[in-house]
């Protein structure tokens, strides 16, 4: 009967979102808690209900049935080309109402809104640090996990987030992207760079 009425009487306290039934919001509270007891066995990735795990199988299944017909990308669900197909079109249909910037996909519109409203509805019930997105959570939750799931295929390091492996991997490349626009010079990190400037302006200066 809820479900015809439209009442949702089971609220988050959290955020506020409301739910027909407990079971629903039982399962949305994980999304604040970071509780994923729902494991992959095949790369040990966690989720927080089981439809989810059965999606994220069929990526390892390497069938990509959904391709774009305006480039060569193919895609595992179709929700995923739906959304790539903005790109092409230029469609940002999510605007925010603070200050008119426009989005393709929701979720980047939410997650964009939360530095105009101050929202962090994700803690860390480790140290009690808030974040305004689950996937910011989950990279920070590392700390205290230890968890190191991108590793070099060139050694045997591995680390906590994919941009610091990014950054490792130029020293067995040897790539050198970020370039001083005064001396040409080049660097394997962007810190690099920004502390190579700062030194030319205190020489400048002397």
């Amino acid at each position: 009967m809820r479900f015809h009425a439209g009442e949702k009487p089971f609220a988050c306290t959290q955020c506020g979102k409301s739910f027909v039934l407990k079971g629903g919001l039982n399962r949305h509270l994980q999304v604040h808690t970071g509780e994923k007891p729902f494991t992959c066995t095949q790369c040990g990735k966690s989720f927080t209900s089981k439809s989810i795990l059965r999606d994220h199988l069929v990526s390892h299944s390497g069938v990509r049935s959904f391709s774009c017909d305006q480039c060569d990308k193919t895609f595992v669900y179709e929700t995923n080309l739906r959304e790539h197909l903005k790109i092409h079109t230029g469609v940002r249909p999510h605007v925010c109402s603070f200050c008119g910037k426009r989005f393709t996909a929701l979720k980047s519109l939410q997650y964009h809104q939360s530095i105009h409203t101050g929202v962090r509805p994700y803690m860390c019930f480790d140290c009690g640090k808030t974040f305004s997105s689950s996937s910011n959570l989950k990279t920070h939750q590392r700390i205290h996990t230890g968890e190191k799931p991108y590793k070099c295929s060139h050694c045997r390091k591995s680390f906590s987030h994919s941009s610091t492996l990014k950054d490792h991997d130029r020293i067995h490349t040897g790539e050198k992207p970020y370039q001083c626009s005064s001396c040409g010079k080049s660097f394997a990190r962007s810190s690099n760079l920004l502390t190579h400037k700062k030194k030319q302006i205190k020489r400048k200066k002397t």
